[in-house]
């Protein structure tokens, strides 16, 4: 009998004797999965079964690993498998290995044959030694964790303080190129627009080349273009500028998130995902009082946009020095590439390394994802409904405090833009509170054997709505009477200010814990139809207080809000339920389902590939969520 023959009957011999060693075991070792592209790596090399190649590669799988993998390295594999395939479609049937098969291998030259095929290709496939490989950013230093975290926020408070640090000049430059309010409005429009159509670009790009570079990119085209408007000569050089700005802006909002869920497990993810809001949203709330005092100043207006080069021009320096690559696959691809370097072995790659990238593709699969996500995902499209009236409102605001304070109360716009302080205070404590949840969230992941629940994360969401509705009401019937003191329609900032940090927070959470693997997509879909509301809304501000008066406008958004509200309450009771219908969204108690064509572009079988990982670990089901009987 030949040796590799010798191996497999061992090894069928030793099953036979000792079943329990190939059981699930209690300290949670887990057998191998052969995941879709192991299968299809393994076949490649040979044509059927009883082929003596077949038998080799069988012989060399290396079970023993295998055998020893931890859950968390397993779920890992089984994760960056399915984000190759769905990055670029490198399925069976796609585009880019049909038209390949159509043509003629070229000659491998110099008189040479075709060598052999790889023996067991999958053995040449690098991945992260183990769970607490320190190459993988969720096992980097706390220190070095925190420090990268610090610096995307500050990446991110430049793109959203720069968002709205021009509408203080809006009076000057429509005076200056003579030009009515609602072109000024135009250079917060534009920017808020890039912001719509900016991570229908990044977001894809980060999935297919890293975190690292659309970030360092970004900046600089940031960098660029905030210099270029602040230098202008007319009103279309401005207005041009600012949208590209604001386009290369939108990248640290679509991507930060995701290298968030790179570095953080679900453990610490939500702290660092609140630390991102905060910057999002404290950020374009800063920038009224600060280009107030600038425009009034001795500087005049184009020093917005200075300040706005400056900021961004270190936020570049920061990134390109110090920034590292977080996402997995590209990782690996650097590790491969340093043993290919070191061993003369050529055949040894990462499996992101085995894409063939084809444009119409990549098109297709990648930079449309974004809104398909958006309108063929119900979570995600009544999530990004209500975020968007709630970011819609965050930019109106910036022209209805104005007409409030300075219109009734007679502030200058420097003084103006410090009544701004009431809704960050409220943001501030929205995100304490958040952070005091952390410990009940424990407790419940504990519970739960590591896996999380997305509907944990609505509670916050629900009383975040309540409160929103609240502080619009307040506002609007106390801003209007100029015998009410001022500091009454302020003190309206904390609840809004409140509800809207709760909501975008906690939903920014759900969406990362509900679309893990394509968290970049959902995310840049989300942003895109909140960009649009937060573009639009300031153009009909002005016209909508003066006309309906500043009770009824507010009464009539107040309303729309009310109205808003119960979307969190459903999503609570039937969450699990739609999550479970999702080709995207990873759940762990859905039932198997064959894939209705090869070449799905997000196959059922992968996905119940990496739930099977999982659900040996999960007791608990995420149904039982609506069961459990703690609340915040």
């Amino acid at each position: 009998m030949p040796p590799d023959n010798v191996d497999l009957s061992l090894m069928a011999a030793e099953r036979d004797a000792s079943p329990e060693r190939f059981r699930r075991r209690a300290s949670h070792e887990i057998e191998r999965v052969l995941s879709a592209s192991s299968a299809s790596s393994s076949s490649s090399t040979s044509t059927a079964p009883d082929h003596p190649q077949f038998t080799r590669n069988m012989s060399r799988i290396s079970t023993q690993n295998d055998l020893e993998r931890h859950p968390t390295e397993l779920s890992r594999i089984h994760t960056a498998r399915s984000q190759h395939q769905s990055t670029v479609g490198s399925g069976i049937r796609s585009r880019t290995s049909t038209r390949a098969e159509k043509k003629p291998l070229p000659p491998f030259g110099a008189g040479k044959p075709y060598p052999p095929p790889l023996p067991a290709q999958e053995e040449y496939v690098v991945e992260f030694d183990g769970p607490q490989d320190p190459l993988h950013a969720q096992n980097w230093p706390l220190r070095k964790k925190v420090l990268t975290a610090a610096m995307l926020g500050y990446t991110t408070m430049t793109s959203a303080f720069t968002s709205s640090v021009f509408s203080a000049a809006t009076m000057t430059v429509s005076q200056i190129y003579g030009v009515g309010t609602e072109v000024g409005l135009l250079g917060t429009t534009f920017y808020v627009l890039g912001f719509a159509f900016g991570p229908t670009l990044w977001a894809p790009l980060s999935e297919l080349r890293g975190r690292r570079l659309p970030l360092v990119l970004s900046m600089f085209g940031f960098t660029v273009f905030s210099a270029g408007c602040a230098t202008g000569k007319d009103i279309q050089t401005i207005l041009i500028c600012r949208f590209f700005s604001g386009f290369f802006g939108a990248c640290p909002l679509a991507v930060v998130a995701a290298v968030f869920s790179d570095m953080f497990d679900n453990k610490t993810r939500g702290i660092a995902v609140t630390l991102f809001s905060m910057a999002v949203f404290t950020g374009p709330l800063l920038a009224p009082f600060v280009g107030g005092f600038i425009v009034e100043s001795y500087l005049g207006w184009r020093w917005t946009e200075y300040l706005a080069t400056i900021m961004g021009g270190t936020a570049l320096i920061l990134d390109f020095i110090f920034l590292e690559e977080t996402y997995p696959p590209v990782i690996l691809i650097q590790k491969a590439a340093e043993l290919r370097r070191r061993t003369k072995n050529w055949g040894i790659h990462a499996k992101q390394e085995e894409i063939e990238v084809d444009f119409r593709e990549l098109v297709t699969k990648n930079f449309s994802r974004p809104l398909r996500l958006l309108f063929t995902e119900p979570i995600i499209l009544f999530l990004s409904i209500y975020m968007s009236f709630i970011y819609g409102i965050l930019y109106l605001f910036l022209t209805a405090y104005p007409l409030v304070f300075v219109g009734v109360h007679g502030f200058s716009s420097g003084q103006s833009g410090l009544t701004f302080f009431g809704m960050i205070a409220g943001q501030v404590i929205a995100g304490a509170a958040v952070l005091a949840q952390q410990p009940w969230y424990m407790r419940k992941l504990t519970a739960n054997n590591g896996l999380p629940v997305p509907e944990w994360r609505l509670p916050s969401i629900m009383a975040g709505g309540i409160a929103f509705a609240i502080g619009i009401f307040w506002f609007g019937w106390s801003g209007y009477n100029p015998n009410v003191h001022w500091a009454v329609p302020a003190a309206s900032g904390v609840f809004t200010g409140f509800g809207l940090m709760s909501i975008f927070l906690q939903a920014l959470n759900y969406l990362v814990d509900a679309y893990l693997m394509f968290a970049a997509s959902a995310i840049a879909g989300n942003t895109f139809m909140r960009s649009l509301c937060g573009a639009g809304f300031p153009l009909f501000a002005r016209q909508m207080f003066e006309g309906m008066g500043i009770q009824w406008a507010s009464t009539l958004l107040g309303c729309v809000a009310a109205c808003l509200a119960p979307i969190p309450f459903v999503l609570y009771k039937y969450g699990h339920k739609i999550r479970a219908k999702s080709a995207y969204a990873p759940t762990f108690n859905a039932p198997a389902e064959e894939p209705a064509e090869e070449h799905e572009e997000v196959s059922h079988g992968e996905k119940d590939g990496e739930e099977a990982a999982a659900r040996a670990n999960a007791p608990l089901r995420e149904g039982d969520a609506n069961d459990t009987k703690e609340t915040v």
